[in-house]
Formats: structure tokens, C-alpha cells, sequence
């Protein structure tokens, strides 16, 4: 966001002597939001493609045992040669932080708190400024810092210490090849751009200048070629103790800040996910938007579907090519979902660079937004491999298989993956337990606020043809676990997960219409598992029977910051019923708000209570619930 606002750099000239020029002017939050990631750091010819994508283990940043958590301090640290990198190669998918960490380092130095090494920097962002086709490098300073009060070209005759920073390189496009002997020695001397750059990545101009380039790993190959004493320094994401220092940088309320992190943290998923910084923005944005104006978040309509989709649409906003045709889109999502499709039935996460070529994905301007490429290591023979940056983005586009339209005329060389719903439910319902995430995504997808969002907003057409089988498929799971002439009841939090990404009370009253009885035990619910069973609860008119053996429930009252044992949902799971609560092993602490709530809902006529540990002070404030006018409970037990 702050690039599409002014497009400003900054430039000191020694401790005491600060000028600015075109560094992109921060929010007076950004400074107070930065979180360190944990990255990796390698010495030249030492980065390639052994660790796959991040997060293909669920999301864990910290799976390599050469990643550290840091902050910037670390990017020009000596290696462990002693020697000091005069150049510093920062790497990461689309999302990972790469510009975030480029913007912190120019505001300490800005603030004289770190890299105060240097006299100047200038900073080129890329992606966003207008580059001449000739210039010489004392022509690309100016450009980027107008206001200098010194001249670029006395500046670069001194002695001083100067850090070119060149933020989304892969954005230039330049393939790097020239020779040698057409390259300057001369800061001022005009040549065509590609050469003025590999000048400076070569060191035939400037020697003595450091730098500082991000990019994604598709620049890789080429910026290889030019460089020497290189160090890589990957961005794997947010450990588990910075996602959540994330959240309370994010929310200046610490009670909305630990709603929101709790919310999070209780949906495995979009956790796993909240691993890739912007990923932990989205959620944080969207749940500051659910939050706005209320107190919690009981009545959050966002499910992790549309956190994902919302993430696509911000991520596809940065696309500079075929932005207006549509049908590129849709050809190109087309053949990405058919591998990740492929991927996730053969528990494949690593891609040949000749499969990306024989489904046409090789498309630059494309590509890189979906797909990690890691570069192979010096003395390997085989070419680069690819990776979706995190394993739950690939459970994601292999859902979107299943429903996104096609002409019927897609082939690839991975041959034509069967769109059969049934047999995508079917094996998960019998054997494939993994295939949760893919068919979560599959019921988010088909419901028609999601049509309707992937269409107008990032231009995506989805067939809503497999909501039938979702449906028959639902109301059909449970039949088998119950005997003949026995109450046909719900026993697992899958089937509410499911019915909370669909998040539409028609399908959810046809999916449960069927059934009389809920049936828990030994289940620890989260915020979130509360709030899909509690939307499910609410659209459930033949629920009669609740039996809850060894459940607990886990939430934060915002007000007292206290854990609290009878959640929110109750009140929704008291009204519907008309006949039996059956819940175990309660505890004393639970008798207050149990003994509130039955004074409240008129509609329960049976308690049973077995098991519990209620205590002699814990059926006493039960008996006050008991006493109470509204209540009209006929049996307890």
C-alpha cells in the first residue's frame, strides 16, 4: 500500500548530515508492526533447492537447522570466514517479507540506530520506478534521490560508504549475460541499463560499494552469474512465537489482539498458513474488519476459505501482465490447479522444471506468484524444481480444481486428472485422511458468496455443479455408524468445520435435517470449533439430544482475561433443544454460568450430568439456577 503512495527514497550523508530524497514514506505504524522473521543464511554457491517450499511440513519456519530468527542486524554480519559480504542476495516468495525487511533497514539507518556503517543508500525500488533504457550510475542516483544537495557524480568520487539497494529485482527482467569487456569502470560513463546494473553486481564500477537485493528465486540463475562473495539470506517466514508478536503489533487493543491470535491459533490451517507475513496480515486485516465496532468475534463470517481467497486477490493485484484478459488467468489457474491437484494425490510437494514447461505454466509474468523455484546447487546436474510456497496454498488450487470451468480441452503432460468429486470424498471418507484441508477448501469454494467473490474480484469462473454431491455426500457419512431404528446423530467436528466454510443456513439445514443426536467426546474445542458448531447448531431444527463426554471448551472472556468452561456456544446449543443435555465431567467452576444459561432457556427439558465433579458449593449455584422463574427443566440427573 505504501507503494502505491509516494515514491520517496532517502539518503544521508553522515551521522549528522541527513537528506531525503525517494525512499517510499512509511505509516507511523510500519515501524511499530515489523516482526523479526526467521531466515536462513548461506555463502555463495551454497543455495539451492534441497529444502523444497516453505511450509511444506505444515508451516513450521523453523524446520532448517541452519534458519535463525533475526532482524535485520544480521544481513551484513561477518560470515564464517570473518569476512564481511559486500553482497547480501535476499530470497523469498511473493509475501515473505522482502520488502518489509528492505523498509526496516532504510528507517533504522534513517533513525542512525543500525547499519550506520555506511555514509549513503539509495534505494531502488524496481517494481515501481521508471528506469531510462541508457543511464550511468550516477544518472540512476539521481533519478532515485532528486534532492541530493551534493551532486551523484562528487558523491561517488569520494571515499564513502555506499549501499545500493535494489528492492524486486526479478522485476527488470534482465538476463544478465553480456561479457565482460563491454562492462564500466567509469560511474558516470552512459551505457544501456543491463550494463550500467552488471557494472555494479560485477564490481567493475564501484568496487568498494555493497548492496542489497531482494528477489524472488526465479532471478536467481542470472544474478548468480554477476555476483562474487555473494551471501543468500532466505526468508523462510514467522516462527510460531513471532506470528503471534505479529498479532499484538497489529492491534493496538491486547484484548482484540488475543481474540484474534486465539482465533487463529485454534484453526490449524490458517495458523500453519499465518507462517507467510502476508498471510498473517490478511487474517489480521480481515479480523480487524469482524471486529470493528464488537466486542469479539462470535459472529465472524469469515472461514478460511475466504481469508485465501481475499490472499489471492492481494496477491494477483501486483501482476503486471495480461491484467485485463481474463481468459490468461483462468487457462493459467487451470493447469497450475491440475498439478497441485496431481501433487496432493501422489504426495508430491517438489515439481521438474519439465513438468512446469509441459502444463505451459512457465509464464513469468505468472509463475513466480504461485510457485517457489529453487535454483540447483553447484555440481548438481538436474535443473531447478519448483514448490507452492506452502503445502496447505497447494490443498487449496487442488480444490479449486475440482470446480474451477474449463472447455474441456485442457490436456497436459501429467494427463488428464479426473474431476470426480465422489472419489475425492469418497477416499477421504474410507482411507486418505489427508485430503482434509483439500476437501475443506472444496466446500468453501461452492458456496455462492465465494462464486460470486472469485469471479468479480479476481476474475475466475466456478461451476457450482458439485454442490449436489457435497450435500448427498454430508447426509449420507453418518448413516453407517448409527444401528437400525437408533437416532441418527453427528459424532465428529469434521462435518461443522465442513458446514462453517460453506457458511450458507440453507445447505447447512439440508445437511443436518436428517439427524436428531450430537454426540462428542473427548474433544478439546477451540474459538474456532466453537464457532462452527455453534453456526451449525443454529441452522440444526431437529437437534434433540446433546451428549458431550469429556469435552472442554477453551476461549478468553475478553473483559476479566480469564479462561472460561462454558463457552458462548452454549447459549445457541440451550435455545435450539427441546428435549436432553447430556454433559460429563463438568467441573465446579462451570455451575455459575451453567446454572445463567438454564434460567435462560426455557427449552431444555432434560440435564444429565454424570460424571462431574461439581462439588457441594457447585450444586448449590446450580439449585439457584433451578429456583429461577424461566427455567423448565423436568429431569435432572
Amino acid at each position: 500500500e505504501h507503494r502505491q503512495n509516494s515514491r520517496e527514497h532517502m539518503v544521508r550523508e553522515s551521522r549528522h548530515d541527513r537528506e531525503l530524497g525517494t525512499r517510499p514514506r512509511e505509516s507511523p505504524s510500519f515501524h511499530s508492526r515489523f516482526t523479526a522473521l526467521t531466515i536462513a543464511r548461506e555463502p555463495q554457491g551454497k543455495h539451492g533447492a534441497k529444502d523444497g517450499a516453505v511450509g511444506t511440513s505444515q508451516g513450521c519456519a523453523s524446520t532448517s537447522s541452519r534458519a535463525a530468527t533475526t532482524t535485520t542486524t544480521a544481513l551484513f554480519e561477518p560470515g564464517g570466514d570473518g569476512q564481511t559480504p559486500q553482497a547480501v542476495v535476499l530470497v523469498g516468495a511473493p509475501g515473505m517479507g522482502k520488502t518489509m525487511m528492505v523498509r526496516q533497514v532504510m528507517v533504522e539507518w534513517e533513525e542512525g540506530t543500525l547499519h550506520t556503517q555506511f555514509d549513503f543508500v539509495f534505494c531502488i525500488d524496481c517494481k515501481a520506478i521508471t528506469l531510462p533504457m541508457e543511464a550511468s550510475v550516477a544518472d540512476l542516483v539521481s533519478q532515485c534521490c532528486p534532492g541530493l544537495r551534493v551532486p551523484a557524480g562528487k558523491i561517488l568520487d569520494g571515499q564513502k560508504k555506499i549501499l545500493f539497494v535494489f528492492d524486486g529485482f526479478e522485476a527488470l527482467g534482465f538476463s544478465l549475460v553480456q561479457p565482460k569487456a563491454e562492462l564500466s569502470s567509469d560511474p558516470r560513463e552512459v551505457k544501456p541499463l543491463e550494463l550500467t546494473l552488471m557494472s555494479l553486481l560485477k564490481k567493475t564500477v564501484l568496487p568498494r560499494a555493497s548492496l542489497l537485493i531482494t528477489t524472488r528465486p526465479t532471478a536467481l540463475g542470472s544474478l548468480g552469474q554477476c555476483l562474487g562473495g555473494e551471501y543468500y539470506v532466505e526468508i523462510l517466514g514467522f516462527s510460531a512465537a513471532r506470528r503471534e508478536e505479529y498479532f499484538h503489533r497489529y492491534f493496538e487493543n491486547p484484548n482484540k489482539a488475543d481474540m484474534a491470535f486465539r482465533f487463529a491459533r485454534g484453526n490449524e490451517i490458517l495458523y500453519s498458513l499465518c507462517v507467510i507475513p502476508v498471510m498473517s496480515w490478511t487474517v489480521c486485516t480481515i479480523l480487524e474488519q469482524e471486529l470493528c465496532g464488537k466486542k469479539n468475534l462470535l459472529e465472524c463470517s469469515k472461514a478460511t476459505t475466504g481469508m485465501m481467497m481475499f490472499y489471492l486477490s492481494q496477491l494477483l493485484k501486483h501482476r503486471d501482465r495480461d491484467r485485463d484478459n481474463p481468459q490468461v488467468l483462468q487457462q493459467f489457474l487451470l493447469q497450475l490447479c491440475s498439478l497441485a491437484a496431481d501433487g496432493i494425490w501422489k504426495h508430491k510437494v517438489l515439481f521438474e522444471e519439465k513438468e512446469i514447461k509441459d502444463c505451459g505454466l512457465d509464464q513469468p509474468g505468472l509463475l513466480p506468484f504461485f510457485l517457489n523455484e529453487r535454483i540447483p546447487k553447484e555440481g548438481e546436474d538436474h535443473g531447478s524444481v519448483y514448490a507452492f510456497t506452502h503445502l496447505h496454498l497447494q490443498e487449496f488450487f487442488a480444490a479449486m480444481f475440482y470446480v474451477l470451468e474449463d472447455d474441456g480441452e485442457m490436456v497436459s503432460s501429467l494427463g488428464r486428472l479426473e474431476k470426480d468429486v465422489n472419489k475425492l470424498l469418497e477416499s477421504y471418507s474410507k482411507s486418505r485422511k489427508d485430503l482434509n484441508v483439500t476437501v475443506r477448501f472444496l466446500f468453501g469454494l461452492l458456496s455462492q458468496k465465494s462464486i460470486e467473490y472469485m469471479d468479480k474480484t479476481i476474475g475466475c469462473r466456478i461451476s457450482p455443479r458439485a454442490r449436489e454431491e457435497l450435500l448427498e455426500w454430508l447426509q449420507g457419512r453418518h448413516r453407517g455408524l448409527s444401528h437400525p431404528g437408533q437416532a441418527l446423530k453427528v459424532s465428529d467436528m469434521d462435518t461443522f468445520h465442513l458446514l462453517f466454510e460453506m457458511n450458507e443456513k440453507s445447505f447447512a439445514q439440508n445437511a443436518l435435517g436428517r439427524f436428531t443426536d450430537l454426540d462428542l467426546q473427548d474433544t478439546k474445542l477451540t474459538l474456532y470449533d466453537q464457532m462452527a458448531l455453534s453456526f451449525g447448531i443454529q441452522h440444526w431444527a431437529g437437534l434433540g439430544c446433546v451428549t458431550l463426554q469429556g469435552c472442554s471448551f477453551h476461549w478468553q472472556n475478553p473483559e476479566a482475561g480469564m479462561d472460561a468452561s462454558v463457552p458462548w456456544c452454549a447459549e445457541p446449543l440451550f435455545s435450539m433443544l427441546s428435549c436432553r443435555l447430556q454433559w460429563c465431567q463438568l467441573s465446579e467452576s462451570c455451575c455459575a454460568e451453567l446454572a445463567a444459561l438454564l434460567a435462560e432457556q426455557p427449552g431444555l427439558a432434560r440435564l444429565e450430568l454424570g460424571d462431574s465433579s461439581l462439588g457441594d458449593s457447585g450444586v448449590r449455584l446450580l439449585c439457584e439456577g433451578l429456583r429461577t422463574p424461566g427455567c423448565r427443566l423436568r429431569v435432572l440427573r
